[in-house]
């Protein structure tokens, strides 16, 4: 005879390795299928085991998800077919920065609500195909334009950066999301001048400007990416902004990284966007005599 308590240790056992594959949360209709009655389901949200995040998604044991799931969260809620898109895919793929607000996720199917609460849905008929994609029993068949990272149905960066561009965002938002899709390698299809940053943008432009030669771009020297280098001339320069510089553990790695370059023979200079604009003449000329 089986032990009830052993049954429900196996069962606990199961719900947790699923939670723990989906970033701490799961659907309804994933418990169900592992024999759990809808009764049982609302009993265990009444006493706390499972906490309420969208209609038919809970979290496990606790309310302290990551981004990761309430990523996955919002995905599990739209159901099969569904995938993390726009700025919500772009934080996913290390783009941009996770944001609060609505998670953004895309469905091929045209029918259906617009948004519901903490989701803003997308209707992309481009995401539809034969294939398909369910985090339904562990399967992963993927649609076209879509992928999966760190187990979250999610649209491709290509789709992704497309999406961004055909969006109502800021300019610089979508330059930001490009640049570091380029510079994390990825393949968008997207001309760029390969700077992570409106500063960086800036300063190539202060080089034609002042007739400097053109200067290789987030260039790999040793073990370090330097923002731009004169190879010839052994000089790099390294710009500096609030967003990518911030904090004390920042200000040591770059001294780190500044006396590094100088040990293999490089000259390094480090110039603030308030330096560019304040001291052009100077900094042009203090390159210029290098060069």
């Amino acid at each position: 005879m089986v032990d009830k308590g052993d049954l429900a240790e196996g069962i606990d056992a199961r719900i947790a390795e699923l939670a723990g594959r989906q970033h701490g949360v799961v659907a309804a209709r994933q418990l169900v299928a592992l024999g759990i009655s809808r009764s049982a389901i609302s009993k265990w949200a009444g006493r706390g085991k499972l906490h309420r995040l969208h209609q038919g998604v809970y979290a496990v044991g606790h309310e302290a998800i990551g981004d990761e799931g309430r990523w996955m969260a919002a995905v599990l809620a739209c159901g099969p077919g569904a995938a993390l898109s726009h700025l919500s895919a772009a934080a996913l793929w290390e783009l941009l920065k996770p944001r609060e607000g609505p998670v953004d996720i895309s469905l091929a199917s045209q029918s259906g609500r617009r948004s519901r609460r903490g989701i803003c849905i997308h209707r992309c008929a481009s995401l539809g195909g034969k294939a398909h994609l369910s985090t339904e029993r562990g399967e992963m068949r993927l649609a076209p334009l879509v992928t999966v990272r760190w187990g979250i149905p999610v649209t491709s960066v290509a789709r992704t950066v497309g999406d961004l561009r055909r969006g109502a965002y800021p300019e610089w938002l979508v330059r930001k999301a490009i640049r570091q899709a380029e510079f994390m390698k990825f393949r968008v299809g997207v001309r760029t001048d390969r700077s992570r940053s409106d500063l960086e943008r800036d300063f190539l432009r202060f080089c034609r400007r002042h007739g400097l030669p053109e200067p290789e771009v987030n260039v790999k020297v040793g073990k370090w990416t330097v923002d731009f280098l004169w190879r010839s001339a052994r000089l790099a320069v390294e710009t500096d902004f609030f967003d990518y510089h911030r904090g004390s553990v920042a200000f040591e790695d770059d001294h780190d990284r500044d006396f590094g370059l100088r040990r293999m023979g490089l000259t390094v200079h480090r110039y603030t966007g308030d330096q560019l604009r304040a001291y052009p003449a100077e900094i042009a000329a203090e390159l210029g005599e290098r060069l």
